[in-house]
């Protein structure tokens, strides 16, 4: 058994995600919603909170691997009480027995890496969370929840959104939380010229969409503004909160009405990919085929749908997941499709092709040094320029990669975690690889998302960030996914946290970091991203301005080579 999965296996107790303590529950709210006809029973702990209310088909039979429908009958009484089904999850593998155990224990300590045993595949649910007292004339602005997990695991169980609505009744700015299931892994991204045929690709983005459709048919039931919704999400989440802006070309509208007005993004944006039918993608789903013994049916979509659940499972994670040693070279993610996401998502936004809302985005200042725990035999350049072209860039030449790791100084003190001189070299190639994907995939990829959006659309605001309140780290720095326990859940009562939520809830509610009530915030001036191009770097303890220009010869390099950079 692998080192890291037994790892997961074993404690998730004592790894758990935090969670607010039990309180004595005081009252069963219910409340009747129209599409479909329900009535809805929660439970009022430190908030009321109705998990697991399903807003679509079961996505099982025949309905597997197929667009999510919606529901088309009256539901009777759903009582949202207890813990939500998750999706489908693709756990990562790999020999991690070389991983110092200090790091293990940080990373375990993420929601991200926990087991999830309840798991299923009639798992299109919604989670509503709202402040106690709240009905249907109370009229809040809703944040909308995307999930990470590279597009491989997560669920809704992971993120209670309690701590969330209790901030913002205490903010004085209370907010409904909605968070969506989404079908992850094979189960909601297969790629491959046959899904294509099908019209069945990037089912996770279609599962969020129509969720949000969901919130616009039935939020003001529970309280909440259907014309006020901020879509946030972190890691995957993230990308998948830029990718419903570029779906359909951007259009966000629904009977006639804006989804959502908009939207943080955590950890990335823009993933440049290739079509659902490249090569890459079809290794994917010839892969899953063959191991499901499905290679000599006539109909190998039909053959999978008619696989037992656990056996479809096997199938789908029987190839490489995300932390291994293809790292973020992910089996699945979203992939252009011509309909859904029309073209790549830099395309898309190149062409304007996405709808412009105002948003805030940012990153971790060590993204990368997650990912590159698992590459240790690399230890020269050369291995580093294969390692990239055969795993990441298949369209790219050995020159064109040669030159994007050559802006990064072959010296370990000027690598990733960033600003510890030669500490934390793992192996021999390790921060320079940690500085690259960090890079590649969220830093600086923001960096040209910004710069895009900033020229087609001067007035629309954006403000940015960098995190960097985990500093000193062992090895991972201010690693990614780290933001969850200090962001979402708020465990440690500094002032990043703290100075975040208010941002954000000001930001909720006004379109604007910096406003509160029709005046300005306590906390420092956010500026917008467009006037001087600078960051709010967040420290535990303090925040200031820092320009947007680090790392430049780099982010030349990438902003210059984005069509030999898709996955």
């Amino acid at each position: 058994m692998k080192f890291l999965l037994l790892l997961l296996t074993a404690l998730p107790a004592a790894f758990a995600a935090p969670a607010p303590q039990p309180i004595k529950r005081t009252s069963t709210p219910t409340v009747a919603i129209p599409s479909p006809a329900a009535t809805i029973v929660g439970v009022t702990t430190l908030v009321e909170s109705f998990n697991g209310i399903p807003f679509a088909q079961p996505p099982t039979g025949s309905l597997r691997l197929k667009p999510p429908q919606s529901l088309t009958t009256a539901l009777g009484t759903v009582y949202a009480t207890g813990i939500p089904l998750a999706c489908p999850q693709m756990f990562f593998e790999d020999d991690s027995s070389s991983i110092p155990s200090a790091i293990l224990g940080t990373l375990l300590n993420l929601p991200l890496f926990q087991t999830i045993t309840n798991a299923g595949e009639d798992c299109l649910t919604i989670n509503v969370q709202r402040p106690i007292g709240t009905n249907s004339s109370s009229n809040l602005p809703v944040l909308f929840w995307i999930f990470g997990g590279g597009f491989e695991l997560g669920s809704t169980l992971m993120y209670d959104g309690a701590n969330i609505v209790k901030d913002s009744v205490t903010d004085g700015q209370p907010v409904v939380f909605v968070a969506v299931n989404y079908r992850v892994g094979g189960f909601g991204f297969m790629p491959g010229a046959e899904i294509l045929a099908d019209g069945s690709s990037n089912l996770g983005l279609l599962d969020q969409r129509l969720g949000l459709q969901w919130v616009q048919d039935n939020i003001a039931s529970f309280g909440g503004d259907p014309t006020k919704v901020t879509i946030w999400g972190e890691s995957a989440g993230a990308i998948s909160v830029l990718d419903q802006m570029a779906l359909y070309d951007g259009d966000i509208s629904y009977k006639g009405k804006p989804l959502f007005r908009g939207a943080i993004m955590n950890s990335g944006s823009v993933v440049p990919a290739d079509p659902v039918d490249c090569p890459k993608g079809q290794v994917v789903f010839d892969t899953v085929v063959a191991t499901a013994g499905c290679t000599s049916a006539t109909d190998k979509l039909a053959c999978l749908r008619a696989l037992d659940y656990s056996d479809f499972l096997t199938a789908t994670n029987s190839v490489p997941g995300l932390l291994s040693y293809s790292s973020i070279a992910l089996s699945y993610l979203p992939r252009p499709d011509g309909t859904v996401l029309t073209e790549s998502p830099d395309l898309l936004v190149a062409a304007g092709k996405y709808a412009a809302v105002p948003f805030i985005i940012g990153d971790q200042e060590d993204e990368g040094t997650i990912f590159a725990l698992f590459q240790s035999n690399i230890s020269t350049t050369a291995q580093l320029v294969t390692y990239l072209q055969t795993y990441f860039f298949n369209d790219a030449t050995t020159a064109q990669i040669t030159s994007l790791v050559n802006t990064y100084p072959d010296d370990a003190s000027d690598g990733s975690p960033f600003g510890t001189s030669i500490l934390y070299e793992l192996y021999p190639q390790f921060k320079r690889l940690a500085a690259i994907l960090g890079d590649l995939t969220f830093t600086l990829t923001r960096r040209v998302f910004l710069n895009v959006h900033t020229s087609l659309h001067p007035n629309v605001p954006s403000w940015s960030y960098l995190g960097s309140y985990d500093y000193g780290t062992p090895f991972l720095g201010t690693f990614h996914g780290s933001d969850l326990l200090q962001v979402f859940y708020g465990i440690l009562p500094n002032y990043a946290s703290a100075a975040i939520h208010k941002y954000y809830f000001n930001f909720v509610y006004n379109l604007n970091p910096n406003v509160y009530n029709g005046s300005t915030t306590a906390y420092a001036n956010w500026p917008q991203w467009s006037a001087n191009q600078q960051l709010m770097q967040f420290y535990a303890n303090s925040a200031n301005l820092l320009d947007d220009d680090f790392r430049s010869t780099n982010y030349d390099w990438i902003a210059g080579n984005v069509n030999t950079l898709r996955i």
